[in-house]
């Protein structure tokens, strides 16, 4: 008997005790949607919708769309009714997703009003979206005139996502990921881009937006997925009140097709953009082949495990020679198997290559294919890769995306393509299937024959870089645009002036926000959720336990205090953190430690941690941490693994730690794109204190400038003995140093982990880090220039730690200064793709950010401008209420489980503890308008303010403007 709605029917169930679930698949009577649900013992329940949407070109129609529906609707029309309900609301999670063949629409909240209050403005925003040109404009793209009402000025493309996929399209790794599907997918949707190629965005018209929804945005063609302990009935019934019932069954089937298969190898060659830098070494080569069916599940798994065994670690044939090749300096960052479309995809691959290296590394690889196919590969091994398959499945995530939606994004692929959902999550048969396949020596040899070197369907790319690709495209866009002004009509001008200023009234016009649902404060919850830890000790030194319901995992960190280290070992650190657990112990070399990581342990990395005194910003405490995790079954096996990774590290393997630092290199190169806001954010607060000081030094631009100069100097031997010497003398300093542990697991074997930690516990020798010396303030006015298409923009004002009483309404002003002024100004009439501000207590610094931002001097004014709004202009009590909301959301969104107690530990650790947090949120529930007003004044004085850019060479006429000072990376 089925718990469904009358309008619903119950098509299949299953209990998935791996992940303590009940997955339940229902299709609605009339319409034929379907509504997976997730049964879970979880408050923090999780909606989404998601349409099959299937481009036919690059100009973004889907993406597009994505923006434009939730820029008003029937029952909420109002001009932005996401961004507003981000603000009245307590929510999780929030946001929306174009894939390449879907689009969807998810939330999470732990509070059912404010669920609720979410679901009926989602319903609304996707199947009764009021698509308003203007908003079209402002989302997708226009045409204005350089100079507002002046027709004789050039003219310029605008819009958010045409600005946000000039960003997107600046990372090589998206470039190579597009480029690749055109030609490994020459017939079916993947061949194009979903988000939209800047060239081709100009092309959509608004029409075909509106034709696009019409036969896409409809519930025969949606997926309807829900998470948590409400019911599927009362989802089903707000489903059919609010929308459903409304439609009749659409007859027409949207899906992606099998793509037609090559009768032999592909190889083409394509050039990316690369401004201002050395052109040699900078090329990437990959090989990729198109497999099977994604709703396969045993195809699925199989193609997963024989990826695994291939790539796993560096012991893998196949990323062994990916990493220790000289025909470039590390692997692809576009790398193993990818299944998040119809077909699956296999790539492999090298960067820093040159063009003339392609045939060469070809045959090195179907060399390394071909011996495995012959050979085959050792069963533990094969184990091996089957156990984190396993690991992988039973984890329960939640610290980046809310939990249920994680699980509900990997059953969304089989839902798509009308395949077993289900069967996605349920996977605990498939893979005692291939636990007896693989006795079979031959299974993965078979396997790398049957779908790797006989499928013909495979590409080679090449692709190269050029330093006048980026001029080229510049120069044609002006091209273009001063041809389509040359033919425009006296009317037709007149009619850009009035779309530019008709968009403009819109952006200004405030709407009545009280047509949308609210929460308000009284809705926040009294108390800070907590998760409670016990202390106790291991031998003489303190252990804590966190009993967790971790589906089978366990936690444990070895956690030491930060050692007296010289300000050259000081920038070492990361690296020595990275090269710890990738090199042998003992008589292992690193390759059969790699083996050995991945036979026993699902993670295993050091890393550092290091904060403020919540009163004082001038001293800083760190820790280095050893963490690992494993199935609950090899908890002893991972102490070993600790235990030996501290006692017998070896840092002899010069060539080992050269591949790793170059790995390092070319990823933080890579991430500059992606993460320009906030490394500009960190360059911009730099010279308040040390804390600043150092993310910048080590995380930021200022470290990846230092650590180009420590990779040119290991190109000497004399500078990798250097090097390995002073990894030692760390790890020395580290060894003496106090300790402590971490430990999170499941209940009933909490105490049996606890004894098995013994052989970590150690006598100190030394004590932590002294003091550092005082810290001398600089101003910064930084440029910084990548290979970007658009801008970066930070400005950063000194403040107060967590404990003085005005960092409360400090955090509160972040949000007040964006939803009120910074929204308005630098997304919807700037064009960037988001802009904002944000106070970080644990450095003392306010900071204003923009993101893939085509402006650079107007949106720094535009920083300066809010702080006149916000002490000038009448503002409303619940500007503040919406703004308090935020930060009370971010303060209690969960994590998993041990995410939960790790951060609750390491918050402890640096004096945060659950007492002061709560104390902080009581203050932020009470700040008023007059104390924005009054920190504002306070601390925010432009002529104060420290200012980064990250920029491409375009950037550079601008920024001499406003007397940034250029600094190379």
């Amino acid at each position: 008997m089925s718990n469904s709605h009358p309008a619903f029917k119950l098509v299949t169930s299953a209990e998935i005790d791996s992940l303590g679930v009940r997955v339940e698949e229902y299709r609605h009577d009339t319409t034929g949607a379907q509504h997976l649900h997730i049964a879970a013992d979880n408050p923090e329940n999780v909606f989404l919708v998601a349409l099959r949407t299937v481009p036919e070109d690059s100009t973004g129609v889907a993406h597009i769309l994505e923006h434009t529906a939730l820029c008003g609707s029937d029952k909420y029309p109002v001009r932005d009714p996401f961004f507003m309900m981000i603000r009245r609301s307590l929510n999780t999670f929030m946001n929306a997703f174009t894939s390449s063949d879907w689009t969807a629409y998810p939330f999470a909240s732990q509070n059912r009003k404010d669920f609720d209050n979410l679901l009926d403005v989602y319903l609304d925003a996707v199947f009764f979206a009021r698509l308003d040109p203007l908003d079209f404009a402002q989302e997708g793209h226009r045409l204005e005139f350089a100079e507002a009402d002046n027709a004789n000025s050039e003219l310029v493309y605008k819009g958010v996502v045409f600005n946000e996929m000039k960003g997107a399209m600046s990372s090589v790794s998206s470039q190579l990921w597009h480029t690749l599907s055109k030609y490994l997918f020459p017939t079916t949707t993947y061949h194009y881009n979903s988000g939209g190629e800047p060239t081709d965005i100009p092309k959509l018209s608004y029409e075909q937006l509106v034709a696009f929804y019409r036969s896409h945005y409809h519930p025969s063609n949606a997926i309807f997925m829900t998470f948590g302990d409400i019911p599927a009935a009362e989802h089903q019934a707000a489903f059919e009140e609010k929308a459903l019932h409304k439609f009749d069954q659409l007859d027409k089937t949207i899906a992606v097709g099998r793509e037609d298969r090559y009768q032999a190898p592909l190889k083409v060659e394509e050039h990316y953009p690369l401004s201002g830098e050395e052109l040699n070494g900078k090329t990437h080569i990959v090989l990729s082949w198109l497999l099977g069916d994604v709703t396969d599940l045993e195809e699925a798994l199989t193609a997963h495990l024989l990826a695994g065994v291939l790539l796993d670690s560096s012991a893998s044939p196949l990323m062994k020679l990916l990493e220790t090749t000289d025909l470039g300096t590390s692997p692809s960052p576009l790398i193993g198997l990818d299944d998040s479309q119809r077909e699956l995809v296999f790539v492999c691959g090298i960067e820093g290559s040159e063009r003339t290296c392609a045939d060469e590394l070809e045959r090195q690889v179907l060399t390394v294919l071909e011996e495995v196919a012959e050979a085959g590969i050792p069963y533990d091994q094969v184990e091996a890769s089957l156990h984190q398959l396993e690991l992988q499945q039973r984890e329960i995530g939640g610290d980046g995306y809310p939990y249920g939606l994680q699980l509900i994004l990997t059953a969304l692929t089989g839902a798509t393509h009308r395949g077993d959902p289900i069967g996605l999550l349920n996977i605990d048969a498939t893979l005692e299937k291939l636990r007896e396949q693989i006795k079979d020596p031959r299974f993965i040899a078979d396997k790398a024959r049957e779908l790797l070197l006989e499928n013909q369907h495979r590409v080679r790319l090449v692709l190269s870089p050029d330093d006048k690709l980026a001029t080229r495209r510049e120069q044609a866009e002006k091209d273009q645009l001063a041809q389509i002004r040359s033919r425009l009509s006296e009317k037709e001008a007149e009619q850009i002036i009035e779309t530019a200023k008709a968009l403009t009234d819109r952006q200004i016009r405030e709407d009545d926000a009280s047509l949308l649902p609210k929460v308000g404060v009284e809705d926040i919850p009294a108390e800070l959720p907590d998760v409670e830890g016990e202390e106790t000790t291991l031998g003489e030194q303190k252990l804590t336990l966190y009993c967790a319901g971790t589906n089978g995992l366990v936690y444990q960190q070895m956690v030491s205090a930060l050692p007296d280290l010289t300000e050259e070992e000081k920038q070492l650190l990361p690296y020595y953190c990275q090269v710890l657990s990738e090199v042998g112990l003992g008589d292992k070399d690193y390759l059969e430690v790699q083996q050995w990581q991945t036979s026993v342990a699902g993670a295993l990395h050091g890393f550092t941690s290091s904060r403020t005194a919540i009163d004082n910003l001038d001293h800083l405490s760190g820790h280095f941490i050893l963490s690992g995790k494993a199935l609950s079954r090899n908890q002893s096996e991972l102490t070993e693994l600790m235990q030996a990774t501290m006692e017998q590290v070896r840092f002899d393997e010069s060539p080992r730690i050269k591949e790793l630092l170059l790995q390092t290199l070319a990823r933080r190169e890579q991430g500059v794109v992606g993460n320009g806001h906030a490394l500009a954010m960190a360059a911009a607060s730099a010279g308040y204190n040390r804390a600043a000081w150092e993310s910048h030094a080590s995380g930021g631009l200022l470290g990846l400038r230092e650590l180009k100069t420590l990779v040119r100097g290991l190109d000497q031997e004399q500078g990798l003995q250097n090097l390995s010497a002073q990894f030692q003398s760390i790890h020395q300093k580290i060894l003496a140093a106090p300790r402590q542990f971490l430990l999170v697991g499941e209940e009933e074997k909490i105490s049996d982990f606890s004894r098995a930690l013994a052989p970590l516990t150690s006598t100190p020798s030394t004590t932590a880090a002294a003091p550092d010396a005082p810290f001398e303030r600089k101003h910064v006015e930084e440029l910084w220039v990548a290979n970007s298409q658009v801008n970066f923009c930070a400005k950063a004002y000194a403040t107060v730690p967590m404990s003085h009483p005005d960092a409360a309404p400090l955090s509160v002003l972040s949000g007040f200064l964006r939803n009120g002024f910074l929204h308005r100004t630098i997304r919807e009439q700037g064009g960037a793709y988001g802009g904002g501000a944000g106070h970080d207590s644990n450095i003392g610094v306010f900071r204003f950010y923009s993101y893939r931002d085509p402006r650079m001097g107007e949106t720094l004014e535009d920083f300066d401008a809010s702080l006149k709004w916000l002490a000038e202009e009448k503002h409303k009590e619940e500007q503040v209420e919406e703004a308090i909301l935020g930060v009370v959301g971010g303060l209690d969104k969960p994590g998993s489980p041990a995410g939960e107690a790790k951060k609750n530990f390491h918050s402890a650790l640096y004096g945060r503890s659950h007492t002061v947090r709560q104390k902080f949120r009581k203050q932020v529930t009470e700040v008023t308008l007059e104390d924005l007003q009054r920190v504002g004044a306070t601390y925010l004085d432009p002529r104060k303010a420290s200012t980064a850019v990250v920029t491409g060479t375009h950037g550079r006429e601008a920024a001499a403007k406003l007397n940034l000072q250029e600094e190379t990376l």
